[in-house]
C-alpha cells in the first residue's frame, strides 16, 4: 500500500467507513481552495452558511459570513500564491443522522515577505459542517485556520512591477 493509498484508506475509516463523505468533503475543500486561488470572495461564499463562526491568522473570532469574509478573506487571500488544501490528507466524520460533518485538512501557500521574497506558509484547517437534509450540499458554519507553528503572520503579497 502507498502512502497515498493508506491516506485515502485513514481518511475512508474517519468518515466511518463513508466513502461519499470524504469524496463530498474533498470536492468542497478543493472547490474552496480554487476560490482562494482566483481571489473569488463572491464565489466562495456559496460554501459558508451566513451565520459562520470563524478563528483564523488575522482574528480571535469573527461571527457572520460578512466579517470572516471582511476581516479573514480580504486579509490574507491577495497577499499569497498557491493556496492549496492537501486532500489526500483529509480526516473527517458526520454525525449519525448525516446532517453535520467535521473534516482536518493541511494546506500549503507561498507568503511574501516585505522585500518580495517568498517564504514556505503552511497550515491546517477544522472545519464544521451542516446542512439540512441528506440531500443538501454541506455548508460551513465553523472554520478554524491556522498557520503552522513558527510561520511569519504576515504575508505582504507579490511585489509589484514599480518595485
Amino acid at each position: 500500500m502507498t502512502s497515498t493509498d493508506a491516506s485515502a484508506a485513514s481518511a475512508a475509516s474517519d468518515a466511518n467507513g463513508d466513502a461519499s463523505l470524504h469524496a463530498a468533503l474533498r470536492e468542497w475543500f478543493e472547490a474552496w481552495h480554487a476560490d482562494v486561488q482566483a481571489v473569488d470572495f463572491v464565489h466562495a461564499r456559496r460554501l459558508f452558511h451566513d451565520d459562520v463562526l470563524g478563528f483564523g491568522t488575522h482574528m480571535h473570532v469573527v461571527s457572520g459570513l460578512e466579517h470572516l469574509e471582511q476581516q479573514q478573506w480580504r486579509s490574507v487571500w491577495p497577499t499569497i500564491a498557491g493556496f492549496t488544501f492537501a486532500t489526500d490528507e483529509l480526516h473527517c466524520g458526520a454525525s449519525g443522522d448525516g446532517l453535520q460533518a467535521w473534516a482536518l485538512v493541511p494546506w500549503t501557500s507561498t507568503g511574501f515577505h516585505a522585500d518580495g521574497s517568498t517564504f514556505e506558509r503552511p497550515g491546517r484547517a477544522t472545519v464544521l459542517f451542516r446542512r439540512a437534509s441528506r440531500n443538501d450540499a454541506w455548508r460551513a458554519f465553523h472554520t478554524h485556520i491556522s498557520l503552522a507553528p513558527g510561520t511569519p503572520q504576515r504575508s505582504h503579497g507579490r511585489p509589484t512591477a514599480a518595485e
